[in-house]
């Protein structure tokens, strides 16, 4: 079995997300995503609307993802490859080069993002018909 492995906040939820899930999973058989805890996106700068159990219960409930772990610190990726039986680490192309450190222990690929749609456009959009 060819194991998979991604890392977001996937707070907001959009059709970008669920692309990159997808085209994750199609990089193996099995996926897994580990999503910031509400105490790492504190230590990132990061609020996310829907609390770790919610986000975390959103993404359990997608076809693409079996399973889901918490990210607590930035340290963790190489212990999360190993303990996890990772063949091949995913990130969006926004992240290119930062995670090469982890082709000792995998493959990395760094996928296109999806154009036209991503969090902070949501939030922006949303500011914006707000505040006219």
């Amino acid at each position: 079995m060819k194991k998979v492995l991604t890392y977001g906040t996937f707070d907001l939820l959009h059709w970008g997300h669920i692309n990159l899930l997808k085209r994750a999973k199609d990089l193996g058989d099995h996926l897994t995503v580990a999503i910031s805890s509400d105490e790492f996106n504190k230590i990132k700068g990061k609020e996310a609307y829907h609390s770790f159990e919610n986000r975390k219960m959103i993404l359990e409930s997608i076809r693409y993802v079996d399973k889901v772990i918490a990210e607590d610190n930035w340290d963790q990726k190489i212990q999360d490859v190993i303990n996890n039986d990772i063949d091949v680490f995913v990130m969006g192309d926004d992240w290119e080069g930062k995670f090469d450190f982890l082709e000792e222990y995998c493959e990395v690929v760094y996928l296109p993002r999806t154009v036209g749609i991503s969090t902070s456009k949501i939030k922006n959009d949303l500011f914006e018909v707000q505040n006219g």
